[in-house]
């Protein structure tokens, strides 16, 4: 560890003594020390990974570290988060379990993705997320596909409308380990069957999320995919893998080679940090992994 980096963590530990909040965040003058940022990656960070921190403190401390977005959040803070100076870079809208595969679930999504693009467009969001939920037992592949292309397009046209994206996430299925590592059954768990039912879409308007930590659990060869699917792509996710880390040298993949690609592709939308925290202080792990992306 260098000399600035162990001191900017024995300053914050100091901190932390003397106030409730400061156990895991900066104080703001320790922030806006920071050195400007290069901005050629527009960064966000996915906020449900940094529970319990309050979702507003996180924007602060994002935006002083250089974040331009923030997503993962309950759009009841997507006001404030604004204020801070913030853009929302997705918006949720129904979870990954049930999703269109069933169409047990057809009204629930329908309604929670027409709910979510009106609330992108309120607050100035390109992007609203969607799944395919889970593998259904006894489901022939063919059907599931078509259950969700059929679902999707009774919703696609008030993105289209509305100039709203909707980002189909490939998750992977193999890490059983914690539920939010991997999702065992998940049915969009192959890149590929992704890119195939967007490709069915036959939509400017609706695209893969390409979280690159689940990209490299199922497939690895993580910027050959890029290059091959960019034009299909129009959100990222990043964490270290295995185990969902810090994006750091305990980790298997290489970061900035592959933001390098991204924006050889031309790419101008979002990359997002979606790592789960494990050192002692996790904004120390937000600022380093920005840092990594900061190419």
């Amino acid at each position: 560890m260098n000399s600035n980096r162990r001191n900017w963590i024995t300053t914050t530990a100091g901190l932390a003594a003397t106030s409730p909040l400061l156990g895991h965040h900066l104080a703001a003058q320790e922030l806006s020390a920071e050195k400007p940022r290069k901005g050629r990656i527009r960064q966000s960070v996915m906020g449900w990974c940094f529970n319990p921190m309050p979702a507003v403190e996180l924007a602060k401390i994002g935006k002083q570290l250089g974040l331009v977005a923030i997503e993962g959040i309950s759009a009841d803070h997507y006001p404030a988060v604004r204020e801070v100076g913030l853009e929302i870079s997705l918006v949720g809208s129904h979870g990954f379990k049930e999703g269109p595969t069933s169409t047990d679930h057809h009204t629930a999504v329908e309604a929670k993705l027409r709910a979510a693009i009106d609330t992108a467009v309120q607050f100035g969001s390109p992007n609203v997320i969607t799944f395919t939920g889970m593998q259904v037992a006894g489901m022939r592949e063919e059907v599931a596909k078509q259950n969700c292309i059929d679902c999707w397009k009774r919703v696609i046209a008030h993105a289209e409308e509305n100039n709203i994206t909707l980002c189909l996430e490939h998750l992977n299925s193999r890490d059983d380990s914690h539920p939010m590592k991997g999702h065992p059954g998940y049915f969009g768990d192959d890149v590929d069957l992704c890119i195939e039912l967007i490709q069915t879409m036959d939509s400017p308007n609706f695209r893969l999320l390409f979280d690159i930590y689940h990209v490299q659990v199922m497939h690895g060869d993580v910027i050959r995919r890029i290059r091959q699917l960019h034009p299909w792509i129009a959100h990222y996710h990043t964490a270290g893998n295995p185990g969902r880390c810090e994006i750091d040298e305990n980790q298997e993949i290489n970061y900035p080679p592959i933001l390098r690609a991204i924006l050889e592709t031309g790419y101008t939308g979002y990359v997002a940090q979606e790592f789960i925290p494990t050192w002692e202080n996790p904004v120390e792990s937000l600022r380093h992994a920005i840092e990594v992306c900061d190419i």
